[in-house]
Parts: C-alpha cells; structure tokens; sequence
C-alpha cells in the first residue's frame, strides 16, 4: 500500500518532527492474565509518539504480566503493512488505512474502536480570504491530504451544498507542506487535522469553516494480526492489554493534565497546546467495542473513496472485523 499520511495523530508527528466475527466470546477473553501465565509472552505493539505507550505509564495501565515491544509507526499504513507482514501483534489507525487493507484483502483484523476528538480535523479558510461557508469554496485553492479522512470530509462538506472537487482547485499536499502553502497564501482554505490545523489557527489567524463533526464517524480502529489472535497465550495478552487501554482512555477524560505532560516530555510539543485541543475537543475519549454501527459507518468510507475514484473498486470491510472481544470490552466499558 504506497499511501502517505493516513493517521489521526499528524498534530503529535508534527510537532515532534517539526491512535471478523465469528470467534465469539472465549474463556481466554475474561481477565486472562489471572488464569494463565503469561511471563512468556512478548506482543509487538505499534505506537505513535506520545501515545499509547505515555498513556499506560500515566494512567498506571503499564505494569503488563508480559512484555511489550514497542514499535514506534507513525501512521496507520506502516501499522497494517507490518500486520500484514507478520512484523507487529497490535496496532492502531484510521478508517482510512483499513479500507485499503480490505480492498487488498490484507492479512489483518479490526478488533476495537477508540474514540477521539473531531474538532481539531477542521476545514480553515485564511483570515483574509473571501470565505464564510464551503458555499464560498466554488473556484478557490482548497489543500487536503489525499486518501486521509481530510479527503474523506471534505468531500462530504462539498456535496452538502452542492459542490464536488470538480468545482474548485483542489491540492493534494503533505500535512507539513500544507502548513507551509497555507502560511504563504498560496491556499484559500486547508481541510486538514491536528496540530498543524492549530498551528494555522495560531500562528496565522486561520478560521475555522466546518469541523469533521457530524462527517467523521470518530471511530479509530485498532489492528490485530490474525496470526497473533490464533495463538492462546498471545490473544489473551491482547484482550488484556485491550482492556488496559480502555481503563486508560477513561482514565484520560479526568486527568488530562497528567497525560499532557507525559505526552510532552515524549514529543515536545507545549503542554499548553495540548491542553488546548483537549478542552477544545469534540467529546470524551474511550475504548469500545466492535459493533453494527462501527461496521456501517467503515462500509460508507470506502464506498465514498470508490466513488471519488481513490479506491480502484469496491471494498467489502465487514470480513476484517472481529467481534470476538466485545463481551469483555463491553463488560468492561460500562
């Protein structure tokens, strides 16, 4: 899969540069590390910086009964590439990257979603442009990142009032060339996510038009390896670590501080900055379930990419999701 930049966590890369049914509910799902030893085991996790691997330390999640790899991927792509090639147990990304992955039928497995802020992947016009509304878009420079959900909004924002990428000059950049077209006027508006989107907001003036609220299903699925799901003591190192990251994910929402600076001191970016898209966030952070909806709305994603010609034919998403932990998610997660 040769597709740059699919990940939901671009403001945290950038700023240190510059998240199938069918096997049931086992008894290896519930509370495994207290039925089997696990001193073993070793799971290959792929994180982004500032994440995961942050997130269990601050949260108190990180003193696992086995060991963690950790591999350092920043973006969804190289998360199911390595999946796909046997090289990581666990990973996480997008909606985006997996619909590729299930037009390829690649060798990996959707087995939760994380819920995660929807504010800060917004549509900006410059402060001096002539723009009030995406109505406005018609003939503008507008930039995005193809084959991202900023692709994926925007393309749902036009099509609400009538517009397709048809209608205006459309500009495929990177997250960080974007940023760098944007402060030079060289666009008229930026559909883009994370810090960067911050960064034109700070540093110069943009406004924000439509946010991916209400476009952007807010599910973030997280990738297993097939292989890794088939082996007993390795899944149940998975369901354990899955229910860890979802004590984490609430433990998020009451803590945000702790977290932010756990999280700066692995990437650099301002505590402040980060505190700010937090309180500016779209909704509280969770770790949930596979479930009909999360499987509909993935379904729509890549039949939105189909038409808009990103994908070269359909994609059938349901067999790459597996709802094989949702008894000891849910149980959990209420």
């Amino acid at each position: 899969m040769n597709i740059a930049s699919f990940n939901r966590r671009e403001w945290l890369q950038a700023a240190a540069a510059l998240g199938a049914a069918g096997l049931g509910a086992t008894a290896a799902q519930a509370a495994p590390s207290q039925r089997q030893d696990l001193s073993g085991v070793t799971l290959r996790v792929g994180t982004y910086k500032g994440l995961w691997r942050p997130l269990l330390t601050a949260s108190g999640q990180a003193d696992t009964p086995y060991k963690i790899d950790w591999r350092e991927l920043n973006n969804g792509v190289l998360h199911i590439e390595a999946i796909n090639g046997d090289a990581l147990d666990l990973g996480s990304g997008s909606e985006i990257p997996a619909v590729f992955a299930a037009r390829q039928k690649a060798h990996v497995r959707f087995v939760a979603v994380t819920h995660e802020d929807l504010n800060n992947q917004a549509t900006l016009a410059r402060k001096d442009a002539p723009i009030k509304s995406i109505a406005d878009f018609r003939g503008k420079r507008i930039g995005y990142v193809r084959a991202t959900t900023s692709h994926y909004y925007l393309a749902k924002q036009l099509a609400e009032v009538g517009l397709s990428f048809n209608d205006i000059t459309p500009v495929s950049l990177t997250p960080a060339d974007g940023l760098s077209a944007f402060a030079r006027g060289d666009l008229d508006a930026w559909a883009i996510f994370g810090y960067n989107g911050q960064l034109a907001r700070t540093q110069y003036g943009a406004r924000t038009i439509k946010t991916g609220v209400g476009y952007l299903s807010g599910n973030f699925p997280i990738y297993a390896n097939p292989r890794t799901l088939d082996d007993a003591p390795r899944r149940a190192a998975i369901a354990d670590l899955l229910q860890r990251l979802q004590r984490s994910f609430a433990w998020i929402n009451s803590n945000y501080l702790a977290y932010a600076r756990a999280q700066s001191a692995e990437t650099r970016v301002p505590v402040g900055d980060i505190v700010e898209l937090f309180n500016g966030r779209s909704g509280d952070y969770s770790l949930a379930a596979v479930d009909d909806s999360v499987i509909r709305s993935h379904q729509d994603v890549a039949d939105t990419f189909q038409k808009l010609g990103v994908l070269d034919g359909p994609a059938n998403v349901r067999p790459l999701w597996d709802r094989s932990f949702e008894t000891i998610l849910r149980a959990h997660g209420a």
